[in-house]
């Protein structure tokens, strides 16, 4: 490979998408440990993803990183610092849980709310070649950063759905390193809620 051509495949662009897959891995590895440290990786992703997504012309994922960044502080502080029964904050982990039906519904109807939204905006006022797949993932990575902040370990099978999709849609924005962080993180997130399972320590707390 001469220089000219590694000088063409190493732009601004690329090398940012490689630091953002490199933290995207370290990110991985600590959230199938449940490990709270993942949410310093989640700040610091958007900072990167920022350009790449507004080069690609991912307009929803480019917003979508402000809420990263903003839901990536609330999730830190609600792992750490945990509510007890009695009311007090008090530096305890936050328990793995499912979640209850009344949040279930609740997330299914932000979705569907922002769906039509986000959907509606690209494709009217936007030039995105992929309106409706962008909000489809935005959306729903919306609602399953907010499961994770939450511990929910249904957050998984959201993860599932959108990780499927990014490959799909890096791949046809010629992003290979992104493609392949969300293939790694479709496996993952199915290996993830498995371990889950496993690390839960308490049934459904239908007051939470």
């Amino acid at each position: 490979m001469t220089m000219e051509a590694v000088t063409d495949f190493f732009t601004l662009d690329r090398c940012l998408e490689i630091a953002g897959f490199l933290i995207g891995l370290l990110y991985l590895y600590w959230e199938y440990h449940a490990d709270p440290k993942m949410w310093f990786a989640n700040i610091a992703m958007p900072t990167i993803s920022f350009w790449v997504y507004y080069r690609a012309g991912l307009y929803a994922d480019f917003a979508m990183n402000i809420y990263y960044f903003v839901i990536a502080i609330y999730g830190y502080i609600a792992w750490t610092m945990h509510r007890g029964r009695g009311g007090n904050t008090r530096k305890k982990e936050l328990p793995i849980s499912h979640i209850n039906g009344r949040r279930l519904a609740g997330c299914v109807a932000a979705f569907a709310v922002t769906y039509v939204i986000i959907a509606f905006w690209l494709a009217r006022y936007t030039d995105s070649t992929v309106p409706y797949c962008d909000a489809f993932t935005t959306s729903l990575s919306i609602v399953a950063m907010w499961m994770l902040a939450r511990k929910y370990i249904e957050q998984w099978i959201a993860w599932i759905l959108v990780d499927a999709v990014c490959v799909g849609l890096y791949l046809y924005k010629d992003r290979p390193f992104y493609a392949i962080l969300y293939a790694c993180y479709t496996v993952i997130a199915l290996f993830g809620y498995a371990k889950w399972k496993r690390l839960m320590k308490q049934p459904v707390d239908s007051a939470d």
